[in-house]
């Protein structure tokens, strides 16, 4: 599975319905209560917090001490939970997360490797991902593949990965009684996978199917991809985390092996373990399963990849698919996850396109009424990356008059600083989305890993409630300026064919639907 990070959705019915509470004076939210907040610091009649207030912090346990072959190197709390971070001797790092509470286990192991490593100059794009799909064959020494699958399984465990740009995670779920076992497992698969060309070839098709499925017969891969590609000209960001069709189908077992050997040792590995366990014993697990695993130094890192601030100018495409009416997507230069701008920008983000009411949607769908949906989503990269926003308008509008609203509506953020209400609003979005994506040992593990990887300190994400709560209105102005003002934008249009154009009447439900898995593009 590939990932980049989840959009927000937004359909015009639910604009419609927020637009009439705002107007009512109220605010418009369905999240549920923060699961930070204990019984007996809130309850149902208890006021939220304002944006950006520390939630209650317990005393964190005692951190184990001297376990041979493991030393503690940075120690944090996010919110009530304790968080810690150790280091092996051959480089492994691990991130625990404790909750006594809780009555399962999650275990993350996420490698600082993904599309990023790869060279598209040699024709192998792809191969992170290819690898992720290959943790699961066999190990030396093991009967037939499907082994890691099946243990896990009969554990009541269930596994899944995903590869991003910037890292690839593998995650188990399982009970706390499994961890131990599953410690040995995620230790045998580091250090035992066999890439046979059998495997390889039978991961092939697989992989085939999914950049089919999620690129070339899903419009939004489609635009994701010319967007990106246009966008940047250096960068690996440029081509698609699946791979370009071409690379998948010529990749060979020996590029695949190569590329495995560089980058997938214990040097380049985070475990991160949440949820119910006992620290101390997980520690002493970890050290006598991955201590004696030697690091890959394979032959270097991969191709060195400086920072590109993309795109440089305005860059258009067009293309026609089978969609009921224009569907366009913008992306613009965005910062990184760890870039001191990020808190500000996510801000800006919000005030634009966070909900229902906020500027964006309520222009679009609800005063013009040229548009039936609007998605958008902040890369959540290393390095800077795009924000990209993708509008499907109504049957009868064209998409020149939606970008001309985003235009004038980021140009108003420029020029005037938001007022302090539309400022809260969009903090209070921020802080619940925050504390309810990590509601779950499983979202706390896969988050925790993904932080770490991309901006090299979990702790940026403990941290990141507080750096909402800092960002003022003069900041999304100065950071609209910053990133947004040269007015550098990468655009692609679909267009519908004529003859679906003419079908299907203007039902932007049915607009929707039409418009969920079509279209037929190739590399």
């Amino acid at each position: 599975m590939t990932a980049r990070s989840s959009l927000r959705s937004l359909t015009l019915p639910a604009a419609l319905a927020c637009a009439a509470i705002a107007a009512a004076g109220a605010g418009c939210s369905s999240a549920s209560w923060p699961w930070w907040k204990s019984p007996t610091t809130a309850g149902p009649g208890a006021a939220p917090p304002a944006a950006g207030a520390a939630p209650p912090v317990a005393a964190a346990e005692a951190a184990p001490a001297n376990i041979e072959g493991v030393e503690a190197v940075a120690a944090a709390a996010l919110a009530s939970l304790p968080v810690r971070k150790w280091r092996l001797a051959n480089g492994l790092q691990v991130i625990t997360a404790p909750d006594a509470s809780a009555r399962s286990v999650s275990y993350v192991t996420t490698y600082r490797v993904g599309s990023r490593d790869e060279d598209a100059a040699a024709g192998q794009t792809g191969l992170a991902h290819f690898c992720e799909h290959l943790m699961f064959a066999e190990a030396h020494g093991t009967r037939g593949p499907g082994r890691f699958d099946r243990q896990l399984e009969a554990l009541g465990g269930s596994g899944n990965a995903t590869t991003a740009y910037d890292y690839t995670s593998y995650t188990d779920d399982a009970p706390p009684s499994a961890l131990e076992a599953i410690v040995r497992l995620e230790a045998e698969r580091m250090a035992k996978v066999q890439l046979t060309p059998d495997e390889i070839e039978r991961e092939r098709e697989i992989v085939i199917e999914e950049r089919l499925q999620s690129a070339e017969d899903d419009i939004d891969g489609q635009l994701d991809e010319l967007v990106y590609g246009q966008a940047f000209r250096n960068h690996p960001y440029r081509w698609p985390i699946v791979g370009r069709m071409a690379d998948i189908r010529a990749a060979t077992p020996d590029a695949v092996s190569a590329f495995f050997a560089r980058h997938y040792g214990p040097e380049r590995a985070i475990v991160v373990v949440a949820g119910r366990f006992d620290e101390g014993s997980l520690l002493r697990a970890i050290a006598a399963a991955y201590g004696s695993l030697p690091a890959r130094t394979g032959d270097g890192p991969g191709p060195a990849v400086a920072p590109e601030r993309a795109p440089e100018r305005e860059v258009r495409a067009s293309i026609t698919r089978a969609v009921p009416a224009d569907r366009f997507m913008v992306g613009s230069p965005a910062p990184g996850l760890g870039d001191p701008d990020r808190a500000a920008y996510d801000v800006l983000d919000q005030l634009l396109t966070g909900g229902p009411s906020a500027r964006l949607p309520r222009a679009l769908m609800v005063e013009r009424e040229l548009a039936s949906s609007i998605d958008a989503d902040v890369a959540a990269t290393r390095d800077s990356g795009l924000w990209t926003i993708v509008v499907q308008m109504r049957r009868g509008t064209r998409a020149e008059s939606g970008d001309e609203i985003i235009r004038r509506e980021l140009a108003r953020l420029i020029e005037t600083a938001p007022p302090l209400a539309e400022m809260e609003a969009a903090r209070n979005r921020l802080e619940t989305d925050l504390w309810t994506e990590l509601g779950s040992s499983h979202a706390r593990a896969e988050v925790l890993g993904a932080y770490d990887a991309t901006t090299g300190d979990f702790r940026t994400l403990v941290e990141l409630s507080a750096a909402y709560a800092r960002v003022s209105a003069a900041d999304v102005s100065r950071v609209a300026r910053t990133w947004l003002g040269s007015g550098a934008r990468s655009v692609v249009v679909a267009h519908p064919h004529p003859a679906t154009a003419k079908a299907g009447g203007n039902d932007p439900a049915a607009a929707e639907r039409s418009a969920g898995g079509t279209g037929g593009g190739g590399e």
